[in-house]
């Protein structure tokens, strides 16, 4: 069938008429009819006569789409079915090129975007991460080009403790120091404290030797398994969007998804929720002790307090002052909570 584009095209108010263009010229390469286009998030729901898809934009990734195709294919050989399939042009290419930008076509799982806010709900995407890691062990991933992570985390530690004692001379340095500068200033010591405790736990873990194993069976991780990636079609869960896939260890995902979790208001650092989702994962994939002694270490250390000082001295992100300060007060509103969560996983760790 040549491909046409229907007279009677429903597009979205939040698409810009340059955007229309390049998904219209786009989905030419797939010969699909285009019926309504819709802006969720950055992609682009498609939908066709042909059915409905999913459109992602890129400036660069040409490996992250051809390691998604294999990926995903690699997985399906298995009977791991919930990812979204990625779809090649007419000609066969993974992907079309538009201007600065690459698109590449995946299905569009028609399920919902859930919505964390209590254990059950979070127990069940960790549940449905560990089976996505026991698959990702099964399958042949010698043609993928991804970053290997394994015995980093050391370095990542020590270089962003680093970077919070530039972010304290950068503000000593101003000249105007502003209301964020100061309560920013004020916890940098108790923070940055609480890293080196983070770095003291993983340094004297069996982190390089959990490593070392995870070497040779090279494990993949998402990298980015929250709320947003994850759909709910019906009672089944799906996992979208593998461009970030890298190899490390399976505490990786699961720690910086209790992390995020925590810093919910749902959540606040509540140990026996985090315990709840640490005990679902386990139903599916074990963790040793050992495996759960590293993760500790990546659970507390301040990634959002390093991060949202990174976007304010080093990127220069142009937020409001209200949100910076937003930000930041949810980030410190939590630190005596954290102080009990530490004490209580050191306690079940202990009573494993």
């Amino acid at each position: 069938m040549e491909w046409r584009l229907l007279d009677r095209l429903d597009v979205d108010v939040n698409i810009f008429p340059k955007e229309k263009r390049m998904i219209e010229q786009s989905m030419q390469y797939y010969g699909l009819n285009i019926i309504n286009i819709k802006k969720v998030r950055s992609a682009y729901k498609v939908t066709c006569k042909e059915g409905t898809y999913c459109l992602k934009r890129m400036k660069r990734g040409k490996g992250k789409v051809k390691n998604g195709f294999i990926l995903v294919e690699e997985l399906n050989k298995i009977g791991f079915n919930k990812v979204a399939k990625y779809i090649k042009t007419k000609e066969g290419y993974n992907y079309v090129k538009y201007g600065k930008y690459i698109l590449y076509l995946t299905d569009w799982i028609d399920g919902e975007e859930i919505k964390i806010n209590d254990e059950l709900e979070a127990s069940q995407c960790a549940m449905l991460l560990a089976e996505f890691h026991n698959a990702v062990e099964k399958i042949d991933i010698s043609e993928l080009k991804i970053k290997n992570n394994l015995k980093n985390w050391p370095k990542i530690f020590l270089s962003n403790l680093y970077d919070l004692e530039y972010y304290k001379k950068l503000i000593s340095r101003k000249r105007l120091i502003n209301e964020f500068d100061k309560l920013y200033d004020s916890y940098i010591d108790i923070l940055y404290e609480r890293g080196v405790i983070a770095l003291n736990i993983l340094q004297n873990s069996y982190y390089y030797d959990i490593s070392k194993k995870a070497e040779h069976n090279k494990t993949l991780c998402h990298d980015s398994f929250y709320y947003q990636n994850i759909l709910k079609k019906q009672e089944e869960y799906y996992i979208v969007d593998l461009d970030s896939i890298i190899i490390d260890l399976e505490v990786h995902d699961l720690g910086k998804y209790i992390r995020r979790l925590m810093h919910k208001s749902d959540f606040m650092w509540d140990f026996e929720k985090a315990k709840c989702i640490i005990e679902a994962y386990i139903s599916v994939r074990h963790l040793s002790k050992d495996e759960l002694e590293v993760m500790l270490a990546l659970i507390i250390f301040p990634h959002k307090f390093w991060k949202l000082g990174k976007k304010r001295y080093v990127k220069h992100k142009h937020y409001s002052e209200i949100k910076y300060m937003k930000k930041l007060e949810k980030i410190i509103r939590y630190i005596e909570l954290q102080e009990s969560f530490i004490s209580k996983y050191i306690e079940y760790l202990e009573n494993l």
